[in-house]
């Protein structure tokens, strides 16, 4: 029989766990008859082992079939087989096609066939071989399913244990954002929710002396397949925004661009031929994709100017004189997919900040999210108004407001992205 401590104290990973069991884990060694006993001499064996579920018929050591306990007692039982059945072999009640495998069969392998077998082998058991064709012993359908469910959790386990380390590492790529953030701004707030443990969202915020580089970014995808994107976009940020690039958001769009399109194989332009890609690299075109939406923002300090370069992500602000939402609108093309062209060149736009301004940067989680009453997307013009309805009061409790709304707007819709909102007072 398979080792029930096994199923408690095993923390593998999951293939060496499934490595543990195979046809063999199973094993029960059971008794067995031959041919030429009788259903008699079956009957006792039964009587006096209560636990046994099938016996094997065995011929020169090779199986030739499967006897079930319930099937065999409730033919007996029948009036006056005992008279005509006791003398005879026992095989007039065996199951001469009962489902043999080799003791190193996988137990995947072993559950497929076990499936295609039907309810019978789930009742009567299998047989178990070695490599000759030899018996070992049996195995019992309970015991497979146990294994199977066990091994079912242990994937579901080791799935959410590697997500939840994976937040771990996502939120620690943050962490020096968060730490600039707190220094350069006074009245903020950085609203960052992954639909999943982990998500495709990602802020930057990196401190100069002479002023400070943000960026929200959203990347395909959301949960597993868009925390990977940010880890590779943040890697690309960190290394563009240490030149004098942070000044030019447009012109650090357009090298992220290239380095992104590069690094997934996204090529879609005449003339570009000669980069080599690993062979295991998704080099054909159609077969990735990926990038992201984007706002980077310059804000020189000294001279009180913001920059701005948006893909597909506009900028939000309210001045100080009326309570009216303006914005920057972005360039219509993201950053890094197949149809943004290798040379594709975003636009910078400049807005001179006054004291008391009120800006807003958010991916589209917030604006496409479907609820309300018509089951339509949240909008800009909602967001818009919730802005306007309240910039006058401190940054924190607007992000309050905000989601309160959005969470309420949401209702009992499926969540349909991750959210991220930026909100901050010059």
């Amino acid at each position: 029989m398979f080792d029930q401590s096994l199923l408690n104290n095993s923390r593998a990973g999951l293939s060496e766990i499934e490595a543990e069991y195979i046809a063999s884990s199973l094993l029960r060694i059971c008794p067995t008859v031959s041919p030429g006993q009788t259903n008699s001499e079956v009957a006792k064996l039964l009587d006096g082992q209560h636990n046994l579920v099938s016996i094997a018929v065995i011929e020169s050591n090779k199986p030739i079939g499967l006897i079930n306990r319930n099937f065999f007692m409730e033919g007996m039982a029948k009036p006056y087989r005992h008279d005509l059945f006791d003398r005879k072999s026992c095989i007039a009640f065996m199951d001469k096609d009962p489902l043999i495998v080799e003791q190193n069969m996988g137990i995947q392998a072993l559950s497929f066939k076990v499936l295609d077998s039907g309810r019978k082998t789930l009742n009567d058991g299998f047989i178990i071989t070695d490599e000759n064709g030899d018996y070992l012993g049996l195995g019992t359908g309970e015991d497979l399913v146990k294994v199977v469910s066990f091994l079912q959790a242990e994937k579901n386990r080791l799935v959410t244990e590697s997500i939840n380390y994976a937040s771990i590492i996502q939120k620690s790529f943050l962490r020096s954002s968060k730490e600039d953030m707190n220094t350069v701004l006074q009245d903020y707030f950085m609203h960052w929710e992954p639909r999943d443990k982990v998500g495709g969202d990602y802020y930057f915020c990196k401190k100069f002396a002479d002023g400070f580089f943000l960026a929200l970014i959203d990347c395909t995808g959301h949960g597993v397949p868009g925390a990977f994107m940010t880890l590779i976009m943040a890697a690309f940020l960190g290394d563009i925004v240490l030149e004098d690039n942070r000044m030019d958001p447009a012109g650090a769009l357009a090298i992220m661009n290239i380095k992104v399109k590069t690094a997934l194989g996204q090529i879609n332009d005449p003339g570009i031929g000669d980069i080599e890609f690993d062979k295991f690299a998704q080099a054909q075109k159609g077969q990735s994709d990926d990038g992201m939406d984007t706002a980077f923002c310059w804000v020189n300090t000294q001279t009180g100017m913001l920059t701005y370069a948006g893909a597909k992500t506009p900028l939000f602000y309210i001045g100080t004189i009326s309570p009216d939402v303006h914005t920057l609108e972005p360039d219509r093309k993201g950053v890094g997919y197949i149809d943004t062209p290798m040379d594709y060149q975003w636009t910078n736009q400049q807005l001179t900040l006054t004291k008391g301004m009120c800006l807003y940067l958010t991916t589209d989680g917030i604006v496409d999210q479907i609820g309300g009453l018509k089951k339509i997307a949240f909008g800009k013009k909602r967001f818009s108004t919730l802005l306007s309805e309240n910039y006058l009061k401190p940054m924190p409790e607007q992000e309050s407001i905000i989601m309160q709304a959005y969470y309420g707007y949401q209702g009992k819709q499926r969540r349909r992205d991750d959210v991220s909102l930026l909100g901050f007072r010059y």
